[in-house]
């Protein structure tokens, strides 16, 4: 001990023996705080060894945003060290409080994020952003198409996708029409251009189809049938609903693909004695008939992939439904924000 201290009894003081006594005493108080630190460690393995796995399994990882990494450290700053829960997560201490601060902020698209749920869910998740932004403003949300975007990612409200459709084509069986609509699908007008086709549904070990006629002004639905089978008196049945709403010689164009009831010699007469021209994709061509295509898509995904049903029956009702909302209730953004029929409706009142 003497030769670590000063010499009290002498009265002097040896300044080099002083600062070897404080330097040794830093490096003990260092190396106990290294030792705790390591024992904090250490305690935190014992109690768990699972700690990253906790950090994982509440979405943490490597492309774990700051933002989830400090929601998450704060969730876990009771049971654990915050300091080792920042190392573990690799997040600068600022940052966390950063985001601590913000977390503790009043969201001010809370109003917003209720109002977009509610759409969503209003029309049982078919609106995407887009739509939803376009009900926003008609109820006096002022927020912009990415915001709305953003906000339903966050609140994991998505979409539905699509699959492909029935095939009538039979190879020829009568007279095959020309391509008069040639991809052409803007109208001036109600009663210009008609495109038409039949989808099938497979549900329950049991077929459903329908064959509907789109008006390509307004896409709004002109008339449609549905039947257990594909057979012509289908096809023929929707053109006498179509046809008792329009005049005789409007000389409109009826597009179709080259299935064989497009093909048969009834459902060419039917069209030549209202002076409808008929015209007809090339064979195997299913974008001369885009929009057609692209509204059994959405009918699909909107219905078929985004219900339960319980037997086809339960199925039929659901579709017929789904058809009433889309052509009276479903707004369209290219329509100025209204329904096809209601579009069309306007459309002819002021001809």
């Amino acid at each position: 001990m003497g030769a670590d201290l000063p010499d009290r009894r002498s009265g002097r003081f040896c300044h080099r023996t002083a600062r070897s006594w404080q330097q040794g005493s830093s490096a003990k108080a260092a190396a106990k705080r290294g030792r705790r630190r390591l024992a904090d460690r250490g305690s935190t393995a014992a109690r768990g060894e699972c700690l990253p796995k906790k950090l994982a399994s509440l979405g943490f990882g490597k492309r774990a945003t700051p933002a989830e990494k400090a929601q998450v450290i704060q969730m876990l700053r009771q049971e654990f060290s915050l300091t080792i829960l920042l190392d573990i997560a690799q997040l600068p201490r600022a940052t966390f409080y950063y985001h601590l601060k913000r977390m503790k902020q009043v969201d001010k698209y809370e109003t917003a994020k209720q109002e977009i749920t509610a759409i969503y869910h209003e029309n049982k998740g078919r609106y995407g952003y887009r739509r939803i932004t376009d009900v926003l403003h008609s109820r006096g949300f002022a927020v912009n198409h990415k915001t709305v975007q953003r906000l339903m990612k966050e609140l994991g409200l998505i979409c539905r996708v699509r699959i492909k459709k029935y095939r009538s084509y039979k190879g020829e069986v009568g007279k095959v029409a020309p391509n008069l609509l040639n991809r052409d699908f803007n109208a001036d007008r109600p009663n210009q251009k008609w495109v038409t086709d039949v989808t099938e549904f497979s549900l329950f070990g049991e077929k459903l189809y329908l064959s509907p006629i789109l008006d390509l002004y307004s896409s709004d639905l002109v008339s449609y049938t549905i039947s257990e089978h594909p057979v012509l008196s289908m096809i023929t049945t929707m053109l006498d609903k179509a046809f008792e709403k329009i005049p005789d010689g409007t000389n409109l164009i009826l597009h179709s693909d080259q299935g064989r009831q497009y093909q048969h010699r009834r459902y060419q007469r039917m069209l030549q004695e209202k002076s409808i021209r008929q015209s007809m994709s090339r064979k195997g061509n299913c974008l001369d008939n885009a929009v057609i295509e692209n509204f059994f898509g959405l009918l699909k995904s909107e219905l078929l992939y985004l219900q339960e049903f319980s037997s086809m029956e339960h199925f039929k009702q659901e579709l017929i439904e789904y058809l009433d909302y889309y052509n009276n209730h479903r707004i369209k953004a290219k329509l100025k924000g209204l329904p096809p029929a209601i579009h069309r409706q306007q459309a002819l009142s002021v001809a």
